[in-house]
């Protein structure tokens, strides 16, 4: 136990608050002691115990009529009675638990049973407490999610014509593949997909793209992140709940899938989701209904799921921990987001793209990227990928004041600076990409040759030109950055 659990004893004889009192304490717990009920009622609230322990034969107030007033009052209501009793009786029994007690203890004492009776309800309200406060934070983020509900769409929109399709820049054959592949799935809006790719791939991006460029657009988008929901929530936060369906359910709620009803519902982090809520969501797939914690009937949803995950769900399978059934449900189409490195050439794209939107974000005037700074770009391996390009020119953008953006503004992870040599890639990379003729297997030897120049360059192609007995003009072109005018 965190901390010591806090009993209040009410009883008018000091025998019997002696004894128990030394049985509870010995145990580590923290005792308070009332001769009468009146003395009871005055004190509990500032007490707050987490259990009473009550005589029910008392002079001028017996327990009866002090569990009453402790249960009619909202702030002892919770707190869990047990009475005392000297008779074994069905109809005092019955009695006591009519009033709201949840449990008796016989006279005389036996130390075991006080323990065992004290040990169980105590656990029991504090766990019943925890999960209150925590489905009054759950019922408190559900009401902003209801509120915003019918700003999600609008909000989605925006923030995909920002960093949707546009913010999928790129003209590199990888990037091509990946816009066939949203058209596709554009065009067949009640395919679910499972969007796979490392973290910072722009894999909602895509599910935002599939969304507003389909039949959905006018529904809402609601991203949810399996991750960042507690475990013992995430049902009710999917599915919704019933008024009364657990302790703290004051009304009705809708869950996710209810509020993404004609639209999209984008499980992000699918790999974390606990294993025995996938069986339930592969109901859901299946048969197209919810079923609300407590409740006694299904509702039908209307809902594309879109799933993407950056750990490798075979694996998961393998090891027990994610269901093959519900794999092939969410994956009848598949869609990998490549990694950066993967695809240097659209590095120039991207981030002039990205400047070119902080720009108008701060009020500036675009500034010009130096020279140098783009094949410094390129000869890093962005193990954040996009979003770490992006940040990376954010802060460029900052600390050049809005002037012209040199190396000296762009700072990488320390970890993973330029100056680790790229390696030849191999058969063993990526079989997906390996090239199709010789002119590619050139090209791609080309840009291996240049990026490991500029690497012990530390980015500057002036240097790279002189290691390579090249042109800047080449590098450039190598690099899938046109710069026909520059001099040599």
């Amino acid at each position: 136990m965190s901390e010591a659990a806090r009993i209040l004893l009410v009883d008018d004889q000091p025998a019997n608050l002696a004894v128990l009192r030394g049985v509870l304490e010995r145990e580590g717990y923290q005792v308070s002691l009332a001769p009468s009920g009146q003395v009871a009622l005055r004190n509990v609230a500032r007490l707050q115990p987490d259990l009473v322990l009550l005589d029910i034969t008392m002079p001028e107030m017996d327990g009866y009529q002090v569990c009453r007033r402790l249960k009619a009052d909202p702030i002892t209501a919770d707190i869990p009675v047990v009475f005392i009793t000297a008779r074994d009786l069905k109809e005092d029994v019955v009695r006591g638990f009519a009033v709201g007690g949840v449990d008796y203890i016989t006279k005389p004492f036996r130390e075991d049973e006080v323990l065992a009776r004290t040990r169980t309800h105590v656990r029991l309200y504090r766990l019943a407490t925890e999960l209150k406060n925590k489905n009054e934070e759950l019922q408190r983020e559900i009401d902003q999610r209801q509120k915003l509900s019918g700003r999600l769409s609008r909000i989605a929109e925006t923030e995909t014509q920002r960093w949707g399709l546009e913010g999928l820049v790129g003209k590199s054959p990888t990037i091509e593949k990946i816009f066939r592949e949203i058209r596709l799935m554009q065009e067949n809006a009640a395919t679910s997909v499972l969007i796979g790719g490392e973290s910072g791939t722009g894999k909602e991006l895509i599910a935002r793209a599939i969304h507003f460029g389909g039949s959905r657009k006018d529904g809402p988008f609601v991203p949810v992140n399996c991750a960042a929901m507690p475990s013992e929530l995430i049902e009710s936060l999917l599915f919704g709940h019933e008024k009364g369906a657990f302790t703290g359910a004051e009304q009705s709620r809708e869950g996710y899938f209810e509020m993404a009803h004609e639209g999209t519902l984008f499980l992000d982090e699918m790999g974390e989701m606990p294993f025995e809520l996938q069986a339930i969501l592969l109901r859901v797939l299946e048969d197209g209904q919810v079923w609300r914690v407590g409740a006694k009937e299904g509702r039908r949803v209307d809902v594309r799921v879109l799933a993407a995950t950056n750990i490798d769900l075979q694996e998961q399978i393998q090891r027990g921990a994610f269901r093959q059934d519900l794999y092939y449900r969410i994956a009848r189409f598949t869609v990998t987001a490549p990694p950066l490195r993967q695809r240097p050439e659209d590095i120039p794209l991207l981030a002039n793209h990205f400047l070119h939107l902080f720009a108008q974000e701060m009020g500036r005037e675009m500034p010009a990227l130096g020279d140098d700074v783009l094949a410094h770009l390129q000869a890093y391996a962005f193990p954040g990928n996009v979003r770490e390009l992006k940040n990376i020119i954010e802060r460029a953008l900052i600390e050049s004041g809005g002037g012209t953006i040199t190396v000296q503004h762009v700072h990488f992870q320390a970890a993973q600076r330029p100056t680790q040599l790229p390696t030849m890639p191999t058969t063993s990379d990526d079989q997906s990409r390996l090239p199709l003729d010789i002119d590619e297997a050139i090209a791609c030897a080309e840009r291996w040759v240049v990026q490991r120049a500029l690497a012990e360059s530390d980015g500057n192609v002036s240097a790279a030109t002189r290691l390579l007995n090249t042109n800047r003009n080449r590098i450039y072109r190598i690099l899938g950055q046109q710069k026909k005018d520059q001099p040599t």
